[in-house]
């Protein structure tokens, strides 16, 4: 896997993917930026939510679950100090279907922590990572 970042100006970064995907990274003003895109410790956590969610999406339609939707909302704090790694991530799942079961949401959601969210698992190296869930049903 490759990416290219490239600064385009001040705190501003262009971040170009192998499959031919760019995101423009920037910074807020009072650190010199223009709050043109997020900022890249907040493209981790976007990363992090979208690896767990597309796992949580893939393991619940192999099980033939009837699941219509999938939101992650991701709080996380940082250390004080340099360099401010994220001590503490929680991922909370708001995952919609048809008669779904708890217990196959929760199962999928651990699944991903545990085996297949390389990004969470990276991560949980230096965070807390925590993770509930609501289910809720579509009708």
């Amino acid at each position: 896997m490759k990416v290219r970042v490239k600064w385009v100006e001040e705190v501003s970064f262009l971040a170009q993917s192998e499959s031919g995907h760019a995101v423009l990274m920037d910074g807020p003003p009072e650190g010199g930026g223009r709050n043109l895109g997020p900022r890249p410790m907040e493209m981790v956590l976007m990363g992090t939510a979208g690896c767990s969610a597309y796992d949580v999406i893939h393991i619940l339609k192999k099980s033939r679950a009837d699941v219509r939707d999938c939101v992650v909302d991701v709080d996380a704090e940082r250390a004080d100090t340099e360099p401010k790694v994220f001590t503490k991530i929680h991922l909370h799942y708001t995952v919609t279907g048809k008669d779904l079961k708890p217990e196959q949401v929760e199962r999928a959601i651990k699944l991903s922590a545990e085996k297949y969210c390389s990004a969470s698992i990276m991560l949980a190296k230096s965070a807390i990572i925590t993770h509930d869930f609501v289910v809720i049903d579509a009708q």
